[in-house]
This record gives structure tokens, C-alpha cells and sequence, in this order.
């Protein structure tokens, strides 16, 4: 593409501005990690100016861009305020992100800015994610994500790129190759190049000088009016160079001196300065201007109050107004894969802001059938993709940020390893290192279920890995009705919550609630009431439970039997009043016992209950070894009913 030269020389004096602003921030900044005025890692974009303004020069408002680890010119380029980007480097309360994010996550989704990133590629997801809002919504906007040469090796760059084409998303991705891979030269990184990469994913390639503003505004300007107009991804890659190491502190051993003096012989700044020059314009006065500015950002950030110890755990999610627990369901039987669908069904058609996306939940109607006629119903909001975890659930990350409500599936529980990082390093942790500058209304639907021979990779229990995770709301429903009632919870909700369903109960029946039933998240229901023991377990194994207490009733022994429903946040309050009543608490559940939720509410008890125990703690689990295939071996590694009454009778002494 042919780039278009600035003609208007206000707007090339706003981008030299811009620029100046960048290099003056990373050079202070340098100097205030060095005297020890900024704790955290330091990661600076000195000498790659020029792409970050020519990049977002064209973008408005409403557009979004997302970052990198090198992210202070995105989001200086994109308007952020220098002095609280100061301040938030320093860890001060007035910091973009109020001292929770620091350099490598500084963000403002308020202004557009869905945040610099710790780790390498992962905001390519999350672009797809806003990309896909500004699709659905249809307001024209844009989205433009920032990385690095050295990730195109990771495996989210191509999820999120070929996500992005088979969505024709109005996504820019943007590459500054500005040579390095952290220590490594690109040609070690990786045998083809990003031109040859692009038909690939039937994307429009674009290489532009990334020294040059002008150019840089040019090409992205031009490809932004082809996005408004509904023109598909595009992949654009900029030439730049970073004069600084891959951190400050860096010994840059792995590179030529000669070879940063050619680049810094080929400043942006010099060069536009010179433009401007030309053309009359005062530069020696842009450039007073932006040193006062950055000298009165610095004293302010430097004035401004660290955060209070009291304010630790505020962020790490949306507080929750407590609501009530809904009469019991009275209506006709129904199925639990039937509550799932309509549960669907009804947020969907109640708020346009929901869409559900996953493999094959469109035409295919989800593995399981439970999505069946809904991609009919509602076009365009029931999507289909690719088989791509990390994509899926980046995507859903960054729709919620910019204001939609996903409902995202991920096909087994036991995949949840393909995509942690969305979950454990985005999902979980946006609201807080924003300071609270963003909410993530996002469901995570999966499913699990051992006992029918689906092996090791096919039927884990893994709940207690997400419930470690501060951010993340956990929920594990027994019946139909609560499966219904919890999943529009989820849905309704401000928080990510992984919604986990037990595939050996989607044929399970009971009555059927009133379609406004809902059921508050993070309380758990006492299934059967008791004197003696206090029994507790979650999902299927809820059944059993209440099986092994009606059979120890005939043994004389009075068994409370509580579903907890949501992992986390844990119902230690209904499980601690039970236990003050029982004296006695026996934990069951699928998942294999050591660290699990059983281990959680043992040291809840023995810490906040010891005065009402009258035997010790008993958790029955699976047992430690991978799950099997032999029915023989599943039987045994499975918690049997037996194995729950075995521990009530010893929890009787």
C-alpha cells in the first residue's frame, strides 16, 4: 500500500508532540528506575516512537488498542495522561491503575486502552474479543493490536489471527518488528516471514518504514476507513529499532553497538523535527512544552500517596448485592441439558449485550445437543469457531471489556490447560490491575463427568486449580432447576465465572422453576437436614451423598447433607453453622482429594469450627493417579457411596 503523507502540518506538529511527549516519559522513567522511584520491571519503546503515534494517530475514542510488555507509547499515543502514568509506575495511588498494574500492565479501557501485557501474545486474543463487540454492535469501530516480532511463535497469534479472519473482525494487527525477541535476533526466532504468513489467513499484508510518522499514519489511516466500511483483518508490519535493552538493566550483550548507532542515526524524532523545521514551525517550543509537562508530572506522581494497606483486596471483583434464595421449584420435569438451553435462551433474548460463542455451538448445537436451534434463533450471536481455546476464551475477555456479556464454551474441563493463561492471567486479573477500571461479565460454560471410560484426558475434576485463582467465581450445580437459576446468575453477573457442568446429569430430571428464577451465586443449599454429621459435596456426588444419608438413617444416624453449588467465593458460613449443630464434617467430591476443596473447608473448620468438633475432618476423593480407562480401575479410583458411608461411620466414632 502507498502511504499518504501528512499535508496538514498541525497534525504532523500533534504527532511530533506525541512523539516528544514518548521519548521524554521513557527517558525520565529511566532515570527514576535508576534511583530506585520505580519498584517494578521496566520495559522502554525509545527509538519506536514513531510507530506507536503514526499507529493510533487515526483512531478515535472508541477504538481500541491493545499492548504489549513495551507498552508506555501505545497508550501515551492513544491519550493517556503522562502524570498518571507516572504515578502508576511509581506505585501511587493516583496511577492509571492505581498502583495495581505498574509498567507492564498499564491500561485505561476506559479511554480505549485494554492494556499493556506481562504476558507475550496474549492481547491478540483479547483484540479479537473487542473486535468482536464492534462487529456485533455495529458502530464502526476499530480495533488495533500491538506485538512484537518474537510473538508471532507463540500459538495465540495464530489462533487470534485465523479466529479473526474467519470472523472477518475489523481488527489491525500490528506488528513492530523492531528486530529483537527479547535477547534473540528474529532470524533465529523463526523461518518465515510475516508476508509469508499472511495468505494464510487470507489477510491483507502491509509493510510500512516504522521510523516514519507519516508513513506509519498513512497506511493505518487508509486501512481504518476500509475497517469502518466493513472490510476484514489486516496485517501490518512496522520497521523500528529500541535503543534501550529488553529491560533497563539489561547488559545487551547479544547485539552490535554498530548496529544501534546505524538506527539511531535514523531518529523519528530528528526527522519529522526537520520536517516541521521546513515548514516553519517553532519545534524548539513543542519541545518546552512537553519538558514542562513531564517535569510537572513527575513532582506531581512523586507527591501522590501510596495505596493504603487497608485497600489490598478491593478490585479483585464487582461486590455482589446479596439477593435471595428463590422458592423451590414446582413446575413440570425437565432435564438438566434442558435448563442449560434455556437458560441460554432467555438471556439471550433478554439482552442483546450476550452472545454465545465455542466450537461447534452454532449449527452443530454443542457436542452435547444443549445449544440446538439457538444459532437459528438469534444470527450472528451463536458463533461458531475454530478449535482454538486460548482464542476463545481471549475473545471472550475482550468482548466483556468492552461491555458485551460472553458466554463462552469451552468443550471439556480438561482443556482448561490449553487456555489457562486467559482465565489465570487475564479473565482473573484485569478488574484489579486496572484498579477497578473495567469489569469482565464473562461465563465460561464447560463440562465433566468420570465413570464412563473417558480416560485420563476425558474426565478430571478440576475445580480446585480455578478456585486458587483470586478473580474467578467457580460454579458447580446438582440439579436441573439450580443449573438453571445459577447459569443466568452467571450470566447477569460482573465477574468472570467458570460455569462447570457434570455430563452425566444433562438426563437428569426434576420440576421445573418460573423463568424468572434466578439463584444467588456463593451460597451453598442444605439438601438434607441432619443432627449427627455434617456431610458436604458438590455437582453429582451430591446425589450420592443424599443416597448414603437416607440408608445411614436406617442405621440410626441423622446426616446433613449441603450442596455448596459454587466453589468459590466457599459457603463457609452455612457449612460452619451446620457443623456447630453436627460436631462431625465429612467432605466428598470427584476431584482427587490432596489440595482439593475438601482440604479447604478442613482447614476452615479446624481454624474457625475446632470448639464444635467432636472427631476429626474426613474427606473421601478420587485417588491419586490419573483417571482410568478400565472400568474395573475407574470404579475403585471413583468415590463410591460406599466409601461416603465408610467415612460417616468413622466421623461417628
Amino acid at each position: 500500500m502507498t502511504s499518504t503523507r501528512v499535508s496538514d502540518m498541525a497534525a504532523l506538529a500533534a504527532m511530533y508532540r506525541r512523539m516528544r511527549l514518548i521519548r521524554q516519559f521513557e527517558d525520565r522513567a529511566a532515570r527514576l528506575y535508576r534511583n530506585n522511584e520505580i519498584p517494578g520491571f521496566l520495559h522502554l519503546s525509545i527509538g519506536q516512537e514513531a510507530t506507536a503515534v503514526g499507529a493510533c494517530h487515526p483512531l478515535g475514542d472508541h477504538d481500541v488498542v491493545t499492548s504489549t510488555h513495551r507498552g508506555h507509547g501505545h497508550c501515551i499515543a492513544k491519550g493517556l495522561d503522562v502524570t498518571g502514568m507516572f504515578a502508576e509506575l511509581m506505585g501511587r495511588e493516583t496511577g492509571t491503575c492505581r498502583g495495581r498494574g505498574g509498567s507492564m500492565h498499564i491500561a485505561d479501557p476506559r479511554r480505549g486502552v485494554f492494556g499493556a501485557n506481562g504476558i507475550v501474545a496474549a492481547g491478540l486474543p483479547i483484540a479479537v474479543g473487542a473486535g468482536t463487540a464492534a462487529q456485533l454492535r455495529g458502530d464502526g469501530g476499530v480495533v488495533l493490536a500491538f506485538f512484537g516480532d518474537g510473538a508471532v511463535a507463540q500459538g495465540m497469534f495464530h489462533e487470534a489471527a485465523n479466529l479473526a479472519s474467519v470472523w472477518r473482525l475489523p481488527v489491525i494487527f500490528f506488528c513492530e518488528n523492531n528486530k529483537y525477541a527479547e535477547f534473540s535476533p528474529i532470524a533465529t526466532q523463526t523461518r518465515a516471514s510475516l508476508a509469508d504468513r499472511a495468505p494464510g489467513y487470507a489477510m491483507d499484508y502491509h509493510k510500512v518504514d516504522g521510523n516514519d510518522v507519516e508513513a506509519v499514519a498513512g497506511v493505518v489511516g487508509d486501512l481504518v476507513r476500509d475497517l469502518r466500511a466493513g472490510g476484514g483483518p489486516v496485517l501490518v508490519e512496522a520497521e523500528t529499532y529500541r535503543w534501550h535493552g529488553h529491560y533497563e538493566g539489561d547488559p545487551e550483550r547479544y547485539r552490535d553497538p554498530a548496529e544501534l548507532a546505524e538506527w539511531k542515526a535514523r531518529d523519528p524524532l530528528v526527522a519529522t523535527a526537520q520536517r516541521l523545521r521546513d515548514q516553519g514551525i517553532d519545534v524548539e517550543e513543542i519541545d518546552a512544552s512537553v519538558a514542562a509537562e513531564i517535569a510537572e508530572a513527575v513532582d506531581q506522581a512523586r507527591a501522590a500517596p501510596e495505596p493504603s494497606p487497608d485497600t489490598l483486596h478491593h478490585f479483585v471483583g464487582v461486590p455482589r448485592e446479596p439477593a435471595p434464595e428463590p422458592p423451590e421449584a414446582t413446575g413440570e420435569v425437565f432435564r438438566t441439558m434442558d435448563a442449560v438451553r434455556n437458560a441460554l435462551d432467555h438471556e439471550l433474548t433478554s439482552d442483546d449485550a450476550v452472545f454465545l460463542a465455542g466450537i461447534d455451538v452454532g449449527e452443530g448445537g454443542n457436542v452435547f445437543g444443549l445449544t440446538r436451534g439457538l444459532a437459528a434463533k438469534f444470527p450472528g450471536r451463536v458463533r461458531d469457531t475454530p478449535i482454538s481455546e486460548s482464542a476463545i476464551m481471549g475473545a471472550g475477555v475482550g468482548a466483556a471489556m468492552a461491555g458485551m456479556r460472553p458466554v463462552v464454551e469451552l468443550m471439556y474441563f480438561d482443556f482448561v490447560g490449553v487456555c489457562l493463561d486467559q482465565l489465570m492471567n487475564q479473565a482473573a486479573k484485569l478488574r484489579f490491575m486496572t484498579g477497578g477500571g473495567v469489569s469482565l461479565p464473562l461465563v465460561v460454560r464447560t463440562q465433566f463427568g468420570a465413570g464412563k471410560s473417558s480416560g485420563s484426558q476425558h474426565s478430571q475434576s478440576l475445580e480446585a486449580l480455578l478456585a486458587h485463582i483470586p478473580g474467578l467465581t467457580v460454579v458447580m450445580p446438582s440439579t436441573p432447576a439450580d443449573t438453571y437459576g445459577l447459569l443466568r446468575a452467571a450470566i447477569r453477573d460482573p465477574n468472570p465465572v467458570v460455569f462447570i457442568e457434570n455430563r452425566l446429569l444433562y438426563g437428569r430430571k426434576g420440576p421445573q422453576p418460573p423463568p424468572e428464577h434466578l439463584v444467588p451465586l456463593g451460597k451453598a443449599a442444605i439438601r438434607r437436614a441432619g443432627t449427627d454429621v455434617t456431610l458436604v459435596s458438590y455437582s453429582k456426588l451430591v446425589h450420592d451423598c443424599a443416597d448414603v444419608a437416607e440408608q445411614l438413617a436406617a442405621e440410626g444416624i441423622s446426616v446433613e447433607v449441603i450442596d455448596l453449588r459454587t466453589i468459590a467465593p466457599l459457603d463457609t458460613e452455612t457449612v460452619l453453622r451446620s457443623l456447630a449443630k453436627t460436631g462431625r464434617l465429612v467432605v466428598a467430591h470427584q476431584a482427587v482429594g490432596a489440595f482439593g476443596v475438601g482440604a479447604e473447608l478442613a482447614a476452615v473448620a479446624a481454624r474457625e469450627g475446632f470448639w464444635t468438633l467432636d472427631a476429626p475432618v474426613l474427606r473421601v476423593g478420587a485417588e491419586s493417579t490419573p483417571a482410568p480407562y478400565a472400568p474395573s480401575l475407574e470404579r475403585v479410583w471413583l468415590p463410591s457411596q460406599e466409601r461416603i458411608a465408610a467415612a460417616v461411620r468413622e466421623a461417628m466414632g
